[in-house]
């Protein structure tokens, strides 16, 4: 093999004097091994060689050829396909209804995971390649993926997840010539091992206590029989749909959204010092020491801000649950910065596109840099080791399978 290797390029730097003739080269001698791979597989498809007696009253021969063009890295090639009388005979190499290559179709699907547009994806294969792809044939590359998200979506989790955070991210989608704001509703989970794993995304319109409740039972039927803390956005629904179905997971509400959402109803000259102030409730020691710091909060500033007031006093319960933990559980329950984190490198992606023409295309674009991210989450979240014996201190009739104890 190397010493037929080295002969193609000294007969190319022999008979070539520039890169476009060596593109061309390489492509001559591209389709010539396809030719040769495609009577090799009728060969071995009729059983007996081109022109042999022994396909004598066998029943099927070769039947002449049809065309066919394809795209590859090498440009557009016309090749030959092998026909038989029965019409039997299907290339291995290349299926009867491709029109790309195998190694152009993978370049598109990656280019695509970058968030490359469907324009730029064509300039960059006309200008490297000289192939002309149109926006449809980059749709049906793309959509040979989606049977790989509705595995991927229907796999079997972990029994437990220690930790679980819930958020969305909004999209704009055309739906019946309008485009409309959707969400895609990602649930990350934490393993016993301590490392992230996005256990689903649901692209949805509204949420609701039915929408949950679907979430819900759906990682139910994959396998996952416990939840201990479920850190949340203000989502709509959710607390009821969780305690429906994992009535012992406790529900820690995102300090740090409840504070922005608070700031809403706040002048730019008072921002500080309520910051200040409410910083008092939420970084207190204990339970008490935050409820004292309420009181005080309220009396400052109840007349002037009582939505600010009733927001924290409706929400006291799912906002003080980290209360009961040590330093570094608090750390990673009492915001939902990990998923906050995940999405914001799912933008880098998906900010190339200002709407996506449907639902599937938007689930594509999100399974592709999901699978990107998740290469990098080798390591368990930090502190790790002394957060699940924290959790074994508190948990430890649930963990106790998982940790072998």
């Amino acid at each position: 093999m190397q010493n037929l290797q080295e002969a193609t390029i000294r007969d190319l730097a022999k008979n070539c004097r520039s890169v476009e003739e060596i593109q061309e080269a390489l492509k001559e001698i591209f389709k010539e091994s396809l030719q040769v791979a495609f009577e090799a597989e009728m060969d071995e498809h009729l059983g007996y060689e081109k022109n042999s007696i022994e396909g004598n009253n066998t029943g099927n021969s070769r039947n002449g050829y049809s065309k066919k063009n394809i795209q590859t890295r090498f440009g557009e090639t016309e090749l030959k396909i092998p026909r038989d009388r029965k019409g039997s005979f299907e290339p291995k190499i290349i299926k009867k209804y491709e029109r790309t290559s195998n190694q152009i179709e993978d370049q598109i699907i990656a280019m695509y995971a970058k968030g490359m547009s469907t324009r730029d994806i064509e300039e960059h294969m006309a200008d490297i390649y000289g192939i002309e792809v149109s926006a449809s044939m980059i749709s049906k590359i793309t959509d040979k993926i989606l049977p790989m998200i509705t595995e991927w979506q229907s796999r079997p989790l972990e029994r437990v997840y220690p930790i679980v955070y819930l958020d969305a991210i909004h999209f704009k989608v055309r739906k019946e010539n309008r485009i409309i704001n959707k969400a895609a509703y990602s649930v990350l989970g934490i393993t016993v091992s301590g490392h992230k794993e996005i256990l689903g995304i649901w692209i949805g319109e509204s949420e609701s206590a039915s929408f949950w409740l679907g979430v819900c039972n759906e990682l139910k039927n994959r396998g996952v029989e416990d939840i201990l803390i479920a850190c949340k956005d203000g989502l709509s629904g959710f607390t009821e749909a969780i305690n429906t179905v994992f009535p012992k997971t406790e529900v820690q509400l995102c300090v740090i959204h409840q504070l922005r959402n608070s700031l809403k109803y706040v002048s730019y000259k008072e921002r500080k010092e309520i910051i200040r102030d409410l910083k008092d409730i939420y970084q207190a020691l204990t339970l008490e020491e935050a409820e004292l710091a309420l009181e005080m909060f309220k009396e400052k500033w109840g007349k002037k801000h009582p939505i600010i007031i009733k927001s924290w006093e409706n929400n006291w319960l799912e906002l003080t649950t980290y209360f009961k933990y040590p330093y570094d559980l608090r750390r990673i329950i009492y915001t939902t910065n990990t998923i906050e984190g995940y999405h914001r490198q799912l933008r880098k992606v998906t900010k190339t596109k200002t709407a996506y023409p449907t639902d599937e295309a938007l689930l594509k674009i999100i399974y592709l840099a999901n699978i990107d991210i998740a290469k990098k989450w080798t390591m368990p979240v930090r502190n790790w080791a002394e957060c699940i014996s924290q959790f074994v201190v508190y948990f430890g009739d649930r963990l106790n399978k998982e940790l072998a104890i």
